[in-house]
């Protein structure tokens, strides 16, 4: 299926109050701050997300929300992965039924798909789901195990899923980006999700990336997009330093609860995250402030 996504897509977080329940009267001031950041995409219950901590009730409402938040304003993808294909077809159903412009899933991950066949098979399961919208395979094998040969799955899925668009490739293999990108003329659209590689990606001719920390650097990230493509290469680099020492910075402490933090430092109170993730303490919290300030990420 022909669709294309071009710019910086968001993969959003999910608000939750302090006991882990869903605060989804965040969710407008979320999609506010990421469209005056300047993504063009959202990607809702994702890694970033804690999709996989969410009950199938809870992934409903949450894409409801960020749907209906961000219709007519910025792409929107709902990611419907699960270990039931039951369950994320019927996930799938779900964001075509409220108006969602792209479906995509991950591989089931618990008993881990053993072949190129067996993931297209299991894919094509769940983009029947939503047949009339674009699926994007979420290839993340760090979290799902699924260590395949993407090029081949291209081959694979482009015969067996009939609305395959491409892949959201979340894995820091530039070689073999490059060969799914150049898979048939080009034919799928393959897209970059490793934040501290993009401009890797972009030398390889990406036009297209989700990420983490574009929630809170989006403006950085363009700018290393716009200095590539107007060749001020030196300028891009020393802009894709500053993403890499944000993000060694995160790293200090549980990421998606530090990223939810900074959040709530610039005004989008997300709240916590869900075990088994691991809450900032107080102590952390202020450490994590002083260790940005250091870096000058809020002069950025």
């Amino acid at each position: 299926m022909e669709f294309r996504f071009r710019g910086l897509m968001a993969a959003t977080y999910t608000p939750m109050h302090d006991d882990g329940t869903l605060n989804l009267d965040q969710v407008p001031p979320m999609v506010e701050h990421l469209q005056r950041s300047g993504v063009s995409g959202i990607y809702i219950c994702g890694s970033t997300g804690e999709g996989m901590s969410l009950s199938s009730a809870e992934r409903r409402a949450v894409a409801e929300a960020y749907v209906s938040a961000a219709a007519g304003r910025m792409t929107t993808v709902v990611q419907v992965g699960h270990n039931s294909l039951v369950e994320a077809r019927s996930l799938a159903a779900h964001a075509g039924q409220i108006g969602a412009d792209v479906v995509s899933a991950t591989a089931p991950s618990y008993f881990k798909v053993d072949s190129v066949a067996t993931l297209a098979d299991s894919m094509a399961e769940v983009a029947a789901g939503a047949p009339k919208l674009p699926f994007y395979y979420y290839h993340i094998p760090s979290l799902t195990g699924a260590s395949l040969d993407m090029v081949e799955f291209l081959r694979v899925g482009a015969e067996r899923i009939t609305n395959l668009a491409g892949l959201k490739y979340t894995t820091p293999m530039v070689h073999e980006y490059q060969a799914c990108l150049e898979w048939e003329s080009r034919r799928l659209d393959i897209l970059w999700g490793c934040d501290e590689m993009l401009l890797s990606a972009l030398v390889v001719g990406a036009r297209g990336a989700i990420g983490s920390t574009y929630n809170v650097a989006a403006p950085l990230y363009r700018s290393i997009v716009e200095n590539y493509e107007n060749g001020d290469l030196a300028e891009a680099r020393r802009l894709q330093f500053r993403s890499v020492q944000m993000i060694r910075t995160i790293y200090r402490y549980p990421f998606h609860a530090a990223m939810k933090q900074i959040l709530t430092l610039l005004g989008i109170d997300c709240g916590c995250c869900r075990l088994p993730q691991r809450r900032l303490t107080p102590p952390q919290i202020a450490e994590l402030k002083v260790d940005l300030e250091r870096i000058g990420f809020f002069e950025w």
